[in-house]
């Protein structure tokens, strides 16, 4: 039989020239096409890991810090010379002079004013805090000699780490040739070592990287997202029950939708110009606090919770509520007994992935103040804090080279809160969806 145009069908379609050649060049796209989509992948996948590979290979070193040994003596003449033993006194006790007399003690043969100033420089300046803190945790140390371990400067620090090239000439590196001496005595005498950096998990932040650290950076993006979470949550969930389930459908409820859907878009920075035009301006509220910073993220959080939610609630089966409908139960213990229940698990993974997004938002943070120098702890959602997106920001802009690997190290700490909040949505998802 014969088509329209002249061509027979059946088997001498098949072994048409022309239909072969055709089917060729078709096989030919597919295979094209799978072999873009695998390139696309393999350059994915290779920057993915040149990016993370280069971050943690600046970063793992952070891990680690040098500390150098001196025999402290605490004397009494420096730290309490009125002998009151007041925590006052104490408190401003010359610490740094102690660290000096000890440097002087452990190297005679420098006398030079200058060099003194080139051996002094080899220990950290945080070295007198860590010295105040162990005199006011245990005041008998007046008057005794210890050797403490104290944290060396950055330099050696970078020295013993392979960052600083001792073959270069001298005024093309940080450290002089007589600095590069002393460090290679103290490490003969075995007083001069790398040790776990505690202090980059328990410390805040510092102008000096080898004693700067993150804890005030972790507790501040705790405290920011609680508040986010308290104030996000369940104004999302009712607004996503009462559109999906209560709201009429008029053309006010789909301007709502299409604008909540639009705000789910909408660049994080606009966020931050909200929240410093209105809570900053407007209200008077502090800056650089976490509750601020809470409520700017909720306000960018609330679409996306909203979103998951009403899809969440419209994938429960109309089944459920009219079988709830027909034993007498009213539509609100319908939604609160019945479809809520069964929609939570996609509540709340939609929730876990809008937390873990505003705990990588920086630009709504920085225009509300939290890129503010914030030494000290906080305790409560209205003392000053920073976060660590914003942490690393700050760390990004130093020159020094230590903080180089402060910022890498940062970076992987919160690349792995990310991947674990986004793990545990996953693991959620799977646990409690049901399959209808």
């Amino acid at each position: 039989m014969n088509s329209p145009n002249g061509v027979q069908r059946g088997t001498s379609t098949v072994a048409d020239p022309r239909f072969q050649a055709r089917l060729r060049r078709r096989y030919a796209s597919e295979r094209r096409f799978q072999w873009t989509g695998r390139i696309a992948l393999a350059l994915g996948g290779a920057f993915l890991a040149l990016i993370l590979g280069t971050i943690v290979a600046n970063g793992y070193t952070a891990w680690q810090q040098t500390f150098i040994a001196l025999d402290i003596h605490f004397d009494p003449e420096r730290l309490d010379p009125e002998g009151t033993g007041s925590d006052d006194a104490l408190l401003a006790g010359d610490y740094g002079g102690l660290v000096k007399a000890s440097l002087r003690k452990a190297f005679p043969e420098v006398k030079k004013r200058r060099e003194r100033r080139k051996l002094q420089a080899l220990v950290s300046p945080g070295a007198s805090f860590y010295l105040r803190d162990m005199v006011l945790a245990d005041p008998s140390l007046v008057g005794e000699t210890r050797t403490v371990w104290l944290p060396a400067d950055d330099d050696v620090d970078m020295l013993l780490k392979g960052h600083i090239d001792r073959d270069v000439p001298e005024d093309s590196r940080r450290l002089n040739d007589r600095q590069l001496e002393i460090v290679d005595t103290l490490a003969a005498r075995g007083a001069i070592e790398k040790r776990f950096n505690r202090a980059f998990f328990t410390a805040g932040d510092s102008r000096e990287p080898e004693i700067s650290g993150i804890h005030g950076a972790l507790i501040g993006s705790a405290l920011t997202l609680v508040v986010t979470l308290l104030l996000s949550f369940p104004v999302g969930v009712g607004a996503a029950l009462y559109l999906e389930e209560f709201a009429p459908r008029n053309r006010l409820t789909d301007l709502i939708e299409v604008n909540i859907n639009n705000l789910a878009a909408v660049p994080s920075i606009v966020f931050g110009l909200l929240g410093l035009a209105v809570f900053l301006n407007f209200f008077g509220l502090p800056r650089s606090v976490p509750m601020v910073g809470g409520m700017v993220l909720a306000l960018m959080t609330l679409p996306t919770i909203i979103i998951a939610g009403r899809a969440a609630l419209a994938s429960v089966p109309p089944s459920i509520r009219e079988a709830a409908f027909g034993v007498g139960a009213s539509r609100m213990q319908t939604v609160t007994h019945h479809v809520l229940p069964l929609a939570m698990p996609g509540i709340l993974t939609g929730t876990i992935i809008g937390m873990a997004r505003a705990l990588g938002e920086t630009a709504p943070l920085l225009m509300i103040g939290m890129v503010a120098f914030i030494v000290d702890i906080p305790h409560t959602p209205f003392d000053p804090a920073t976060v660590l997106p914003v942490q690393i920001f700050l760390w990004v802009d130093s020159p020094e080279r230590a903080f180089v690997e402060r910022t890498s190290a940062a970076i992987i700490v919160l690349l792995g809160f990310l991947i674990a909040m986004n793990g545990l949505a996953v693991v959620l998802r799977r646990r409690f969806e049901r399959r209808w």
